[in-house]
């Protein structure tokens, strides 16, 4: 296999209580900007819809994964708990390592190239 597969994780704790790439796109984007608005329209969602997956993570596991500072006039911010650093890590090891084996359980295994695919 020449190219890594690309896994998009999803897990399921409980029926209403799933981590995906969305929602830890979301988290890596807070940690890098320090915003989560700024995060939301990098991912192309609304603050709203930020707010919510962030919300459903801090309810899932009774903790917050972020915390945020008011505004003001040095402007607010967010960022990732220890907690949420320690989720992030988690989860980014688990599609890692899951990377690791489809590559080898797909080794030899090469799928065509759609412009071949079609000739």
């Amino acid at each position: 296999m020449s190219a890594r597969p690309i896994i998009r994780l999803k897990i399921a704790f409980a029926e209403d209580a799933r981590l995906g790439p969305g929602k830890m796109d979301l988290l890596e984007a807070v940690a890098r900007l320090g915003s989560i608005s700024a995060a939301g329209r990098e991912l192309g969602m609304s603050y709203r819809r930020a707010w919510l997956l962030i919300s459903s993570v801090n309810t899932m596991f009774g903790q917050p994964a972020i915390e945020t500072s008011a505004g003001g006039s040095h402007g607010g911010g967010a960022r990732l708990t220890t907690f949420g650093e320690n989720l992030l890590a988690a989860y980014r090891s688990v599609e890692e390592e899951t990377a690791r084996l489809a590559e080898h359980a797909f080794a030899g295994l090469v799928p065509m190239q759609e412009d071949k695919a079609r000739a």
